[in-house]
């Protein structure tokens, strides 16, 4: 089988993160986000994933080479010489889609985090005959989204209501789909939408299908989103996988620390945390609802939550740093700074403290 992942652009809602870093490759849980999708596709029976890409694709491929031996798994790109939305790019890589086979494919979006049943979707999708499946997720407020009408027994999908006024359905798109090679044939290789434009018509030709998302969901496209994915994230590895997880006096909740990672005496880590590897957090240290990326050091008694810290950066003794304070890769902040909401680009040194949510350049 094979997969293609929807990169697309700049990533501009994650920086100064992806100022660095290509989006797909910012860590999620200490790995980068593309690698846990496609880590979940191996596991059932993928060879090939293709990665839909508009920006910088020499980056993100000479970064993969590496895991495509680690797992076994060919990965090649296909390039936008001009953005072409969610559905013109099937059309481009339509060549590295199509085989002999006639198995249907995955397509995913890059910013979606949860526990990929890829196995059910599959055994679902080969179950109903229908030309396509979306996966959907259950929301609280369907108002904010577009929502997918379907009936309840089959999964077959009715219609769509975009942002409706009164209630029709609580189930949104979770930007997961196995498609058959046929629906290549409804899309031209131009700017198309494939929620908008391409699965009404499936839905129409009632052969569309829905599955719900068992487990957690979240698009970790914007930072508010990655930390409160990462919460629901080892929320997830505490039921499925506890062992690796953080044991100890200085743990509280569900904390993910790096093996090389060194911990100081008399912290407080959690709860949902991620140390990356080579991280250092000296002595006294209290860290709550944060991810700390790859090299960083967290100095005496500095105390940081709800925020993320960027590879190689140093936040210095008796610094706070909270309130989605975003941190860019090699920032220095001083000893004693606070930081509320401060967003720093990367390779900058802070003295002073940041009073309010603000962009530090």
């Amino acid at each position: 089988m094979k997969a293609l992942i929807l990169v697309g652009g700049f990533g501009t809602r994650l920086r100064p993160l992806t100022l660095s870093f290509p989006k797909p490759l910012v860590d999620f849980a200490n790995k980068p986000m593309i690698l846990h999708q496609i880590e979940a596709l191996k596991d059932v029976g993928v060879t090939e994933v293709v990665l839909a890409i508009n920006y910088r694709p020499e980056v993100m491929l000479n970064f993969l080479k590496d895991f495509e031996d680690q797992l076994g798994i060919k990965i090649t790109c296909s390039q936008e010489t001009e953005p072409l939305g969610t559905a013109g790019p099937l059309a481009l890589a339509r060549d590295k889609l199509i085989d002999d086979s006639g198995e249907p494919f995955f397509v995913l979006n890059s910013d979606v985090i949860s526990e990929y049943p890829f196995a059910e979707l599959i055994k679902f999708h080969k179950s109903h005959g229908g030309e396509a499946t979306i996966m959907v997720t259950k929301v609280d407020e369907p108002s904010k989204y577009g929502v997918v009408v379907m009936d309840e027994e089959s999964g077959r999908v009715d219609r769509f209501v975009e942002k409706p006024k009164i209630f029709v359905g609580n189930k949104i798109n979770a930007g997961i789909y196995l498609l058959n090679p046929s629906v290549l044939d409804r899309i031209e290789l131009k700017p198309t939408s494939i929620e908008k434009e391409i699965f009404p018509k499936i839905a129409a030709d009632e052969k569309l299908y829905a599955m719900v998302l068992p487990g957690f969901w979240m698009d970790v496209g914007q930072p508010k989103d990655y930390i409160t994915g990462l919460r629901l994230y080892l929320d997830s590895l505490r039921k499925k996988a506890s062992s690796k997880l953080a044991v100890g006096p200085h743990v509280v909740g569900n904390v993910l620390i790096h093996e090389n990672a060194m911990i100081g005496e008399g912290c407080l880590i959690g709860p949902d945390v991620a140390i990356g590897p080579g991280c250092v957090i000296e002595s006294g240290v209290r860290l709550s609802r944060c991810t700390v990326m790859r090299g960083v050091r967290i100095k005496k008694h500095a105390c940081i939550s709800s925020s993320i810290i960027g590879w190689h950066s140093t936040v210095g003794q008796w610094a706070r740093i909270e309130n989605m304070t975003i941190l860019g890769e090699d920032v220095h902040v001083s000893d004693e700074v606070y930081s509320n909401g401060g967003v720093v680009l990367p390779h900058k040194e802070i003295k002073s403290s940041i009073l309010k949510p603000e962009i530090v350049m």
